[in-house]
């Protein structure tokens, strides 16, 4: 727990090592158009994120949904509250989810991407404010 605390931290400070332009330029990521269900089927459910980054390790929930015909998203860290997502849509073969969290006042964007290897695995990364911080790590659907 302590752990992941101190990695939420370091987190949060690699996300501050960029440019004050780079935060800028990512606060309002591109979207395109919302994901349907159906192309979101193969990833509905509730999946553990094993993370890697500059800062160490990290281990979060990664919830996907359908919610009145419209897939969202959540997720969890030990040291964080849920975070909804509601802009999901897909690149190729990966879904993407956009959400932005707010860090002391400061509004960050984060940018989810899962994608499926040949292998049958799932990749997983995140991309923090445009680029200054990335974690990249797999993806693995909990059992229902």
């Amino acid at each position: 727990m302590i752990r992941t605390a101190i990695v939420s931290t370091a987190l949060v400070a690699g996300v501050f090592a960029g440019s004050p332009a780079m935060l800028a330029q990512s606060a309002a990521p591109a979207t395109a158009g919302q994901v349907s269900a159906a192309d979101a089927a193969p990833f509905l459910g509730a999946w553990t994120l094993e993370m890697q980054g500059q800062n160490g390790p990290a281990t979060m929930t990664l919830t996907v949904k359908v919610d009145k015909e419209k897939v969202v998203g959540e997720i969890t860290t030990t040291a964080s509250a849920n975070q909804p997502i509601t802009d999901v849509t897909k690149a190729e073969k990966s879904l993407v989810l956009r959400y932005n969290f707010d860090y002391q006042g400061q509004a960050i964007d984060a940018v989810v991407r899962l994608t499926p290897a040949a292998d049958g695995k799932v990749s997983a990364q995140i991309d923090f404010a445009g680029g200054a911080y990335v974690m990249t790590g797999t993806a693995t659907k909990k059992e229902k």
